[in-house]
């Protein structure tokens, strides 16, 4: 792409962006912290993170249409401003419905304009490695999660969860916000991959089944992910027996192989068929989760699944912005992987949800796994609508080209 812009420094600016935007997922570290502070439950103030995480998934539907806009380095200033405003207003809240609504509402809709325009971005500007940036990008975020994991960890312990808030607000302005300074919005006519690939509207992608598919397999995938992130500490300890020091080393585990599988899946899916990446994904969940369920865990068994689980997680949420790119076309990619992401949302309260119905853990697992099944052959049998495209148009030139040679 001769365009006389350095596309690296985009990539580096997306990922400073992305790591600012990844600290959202320290938040349970301020669960405890905040309950003691103001005398409310541990648990309702872990609802905060359901509201941040829908809130994310909803602006993913308007970050395309405000970016053709104000275009995609002041759309993200706006949103780094926005995102540590709201924390660092969360740092005067003494309401839990100010908590509520700083740092669930305001901070996750800020995080997911941010989060799914300079994903979409910096894939354009890549259309021959497509997976790779994505595993970049996506892998920063989870760089992100991990870094601040020890900085508000240690915030929380010397500065109080009111000066963690200020401090952590302003760090993830900065980040986000500096980051987008090197932001470019990628040109319409750099992002034709093919000149056989559609460019699929919301509207068109809407009307093809296999937009519903992909949808039911992204929500499968996030909800066994996100449930196992929520609860891996209690799940160690109620189903593997395990200390509460020693299932706490399971947040460190998630941590890291789900940042590790970003990237590791995202360059592989350059060279193999992303959808059978996913299909591969969903099965092994499938599997850990049956072993979850039904047998007498040790330790490593506990925590061989955990790693499998969030490795694969890490890499079905880094692989399907790319599969979306792939299927409907790079041009309306942002918006139409917007809609595509309500999965995550709903995945997130979904496990939630099917836990509080069969009660447990164990039946929990169960379902998940069941649900990954049906996604795995979903995965493995589902086409692109390009295909159809393509082939008719080759078939229309080879037409073409025949008709002279039977004039002669």
């Amino acid at each position: 792409m001769k365009t006389g812009t350095n596309r690296w420094l985009i990539v580096l600016g997306t990922i400073i962006t992305q790591i600012g935007l990844g600290t959202i997922y320290t938040w349970s570290l301020f669960n405890q912290p905040l309950a003691d502070a103001y005398g409310w439950s541990a648990s309702a103030v872990a609802v905060t993170f359901s509201i941040t995480s829908f809130a994310l998934a909803i602006a993913t539907l308007f970050g395309g249409k405000l970016q053709d806009k104000l275009g995609i380095k002041k759309l993200v200033i706006c949103a780094g401003i926005l995102l540590g405003a709201g924390l660092m207003l969360s740092s005067l809240a003494s309401s839990l419905w100010l908590i509520y609504l700083l740092a669930g509402v305001v901070v996750g809709f800020a995080n997911g304009i941010a989060y799914i325009t300079t994903l979409s971005n910096v894939i354009k500007w890549f259309p021959e490695k497509k997976g790779l940036i994505s595993g970049i990008s996506v892998g920063a975020f989870g760089t992100g999660s991990l870094v601040f994991k020890y900085i508000n960890q240690f915030l929380l312990a010397s500065a109080g969860v009111q000066g963690t808030f200020l401090i952590w607000g302003i760090a993830a302005l900065v980040l986000i916000s500096g980051g987008a300074f090197l932001l470019k919005d990628a040109l319409p006519q750099e992002t034709s991959a093919s000149i056989t690939q559609k460019d699929f509207t919301i509207k068109e992608m809407l009307k093809t089944k296999q937009a519903y598919i992909l949808f039911v397999i992204f929500l499968t995938a996030c909800m066994s992910g996100l449930y196992l992130i929520g609860i891996v500490k209690d799940a160690g300890m109620e189903l593997a027996n395990l200390s509460a020091a020693t299932a706490a080393n399971a947040v460190a585990i998630v941590a890291i192989c789900n940042t590790t599988g970003r990237v590791v899946l995202g360059a592989l899916s350059d060279k193999v068929e992303r959808l059978y990446l996913v299909a591969a994904g969903l099965i092994v969940t499938a599997g850990a989760a049956a072993v979850l369920s039904l047998v007498e865990l040790s330790t490593t068994l506990f925590f061989i699944c955990v790693a499998a689980v969030a490795f694969f997680f890490g890499g079905n949420i880094t692989v399907f912005p790319t599969i979306v790119a792939d299927y409907f076309g790079l041009q309306n990619q942002g918006k139409n992987y917007g809609v595509i992401y309500q999965g995550f949302g709903i995945g997130a309260l979904g496990g939630s949800f099917i836990a509080t119905l069969l009660g447990g853990f164990q039946p929990t697992f169960v379902a998940i796994g069941i649900l990954c099944v049906i996604s795995f052959f979903l995965a493995v049998t589902v086409r692109s609508p390009q295909q159809p495209a393509a082939v008719k148009k080759q078939r229309t030139r080879q037409k073409t080209r025949a008709v002279p040679s039977q004039l002669h």
